[in-house]
């Protein structure tokens, strides 16, 4: 089977970028940095949800599926810099060439990747391939809408419509996955500043076992996987994520009933 990899990412606000962009020095400290530019933006449009070409990537997790094996993992190391992070994902596609997998990958994800390759000049030659080095890239790449190569279930399970988008969290817990817990997207920058970045790792790893699990739910219904094909599929993931080190997956496992 081809690889499947379903993924999400953890943001904060670039504070270096935002200093460079609006000449602050460092008199000012990364958290009124970011107060500063929050304000600005709810000024502007009602909400302190930054552009995304000002978020900074420090989590990336990854869930796994190719061969006879799934598992679920946070690219490199907790301390690693952005631009290791963003290869990582990167150098993941060269090698696998994988079906990816998303929750508003296409609204969020991808483009904010894309901002952060640029910056620090990371090559992604065949995420970026339009079918000039291989002739089915023309018909089903990583970066057209319509395409499957990239698979924002957000995005399709809506019909494209912003006003019928689900959240994630709520559509896996109707199916009856965990869901988030106990952290979500509006409280990573405070956990990232109070020096919680395992947690913000596990949160993230979180996010991409429920969107691979929604994913399995999706081919499910659109018949790719059978009634029995499905239930393997499942089981693979949770033994996967029974033999896992940390304390958020016995969590994980303790909201996903049988």
């Amino acid at each position: 089977m081809n690889p499947v990899l379903a993924f999400d990412i953890e943001t904060v606000p670039d504070v270096e970028g935002l200093r460079r962009l609006h000449g602050l020095g460092p008199e000012l400290d990364a958290a009124d940095v970011a107060a500063m530019a929050f304000q600005r933006r709810r000024q502007a449009t009602g909400s302190d949800f930054l552009p995304l070409h000002l978020h900074r990537v420090v989590a990336i997790a990854c869930a796994l599926r190719e061969r006879d094996s799934f598992r679920v993992w946070s690219l490199g190391n907790a301390n690693d810099p952005e631009a290791d992070l963003v290869r990582r994902f990167f150098d993941g596609i060269e090698k696998y060439t994988p079906q990816l997998v998303s929750w508003n990958g296409g609204g969020f994800d991808l483009p904010v990747l894309h901002f952060r390759a640029m910056i620090h000049g990371v090559r992604a030659p065949r995420y970026w391939d339009l079918g000039d080095d291989d002739r089915d890239f023309k018909w089903n790449n990583y970066v057209n809408r319509y395409h499957t190569r990239h698979l924002d279930l957000m995005d399709i399970l809506s019909l494209y419509q912003g006003r019928a988008a689900a959240p994630l969290d709520e559509l896996a817990q109707l199916i009856g996955f965990p869901g988030k817990l106990g952290m979500d997207g509006s409280r990573v920058w405070d956990a990232y500043q109070a020096g919680e970045i395992a947690a913000i790792r596990n949160y993230c790893e979180t996010d991409a076992a429920n969107t691979y699990l929604v994913f399995l739910r999706f081919q499910l219904m659109r018949g790719v996987l059978g009634d029995e094909e499905y239930r393997r599929e499942a089981e693979l993931a949770r033994n996967a994520l029974a033999k896992s080190d940390g304390s958020h997956w016995k969590e994980f496992l303790a909201h996903w009933p049988q």
